[in-house]
């Protein structure tokens, strides 16, 4: 893959992306940092890219890595005070379904950010994070399970 072929790959996923870590980060700063510094990592790392026809599933994961290493370091930043930015273009913020995805563990919620804000397929959510289908369904079926639970008793 070249690098022509990389922008127009990127531009197209552009979007999903950045519905992807914004659900994960919950903020329009750090989900646009996080993007960014996703697809810069791809492209210096396209050299090892094997499959291209993953690519999406690729540089999926790459994001999910970097959200994660973001969160990690605004938790060790401001551990007490941090909070999520509103989203302009999203109503998410305002739903109590954003907090009940945050509070889920981290397995499940990197499911139900993939499969519901990345619109990947489980096929694609299961090679993103590199585990089997079925585990991805079982995970899946619990953390929709936890969401319906915490949102019906109004504990949120």
């Amino acid at each position: 893959m070249d690098q022509q072929e990389f922008i127009q790959r990127t531009e197209a996923q552009k979007t999903r992306l950045y519905r992807a870590a914004f659900a994960y980060l919950g903020g329009e700063a750090a989900a646009l940092e996080a993007v960014d510094e996703a697809v810069y990592q791809a492209l210096r790392n396209l050299r090892h890219l094997r499959q291209p026809e993953y690519f999406e599933t690729w540089l999926t994961r790459i994001l999910i890595n970097e959200c994660g290493r973001e969160l990690r370091r605004l938790m060790r930043l401001r551990p007490a005070e941090y909070l999520p930015e509103a989203g302009e273009d999203f109503n998410y913020d305002a739903l109590p379904l954003r907090e009940a995805v945050a509070r889920l563990p981290r397995k499940l919620r990197q499911i139900i950010v993939l499969r519901y804000f990345g619109d990947l397929t489980l096929a694609e959510t299961a090679r993103t994070l590199g585990i089997p289908q079925g585990t991805v369904v079982t995970r899946q079926r619990r953390a929709l399970a936890l969401l319906r639970l915490e949102l019906e008793e109004g504990n949120i």
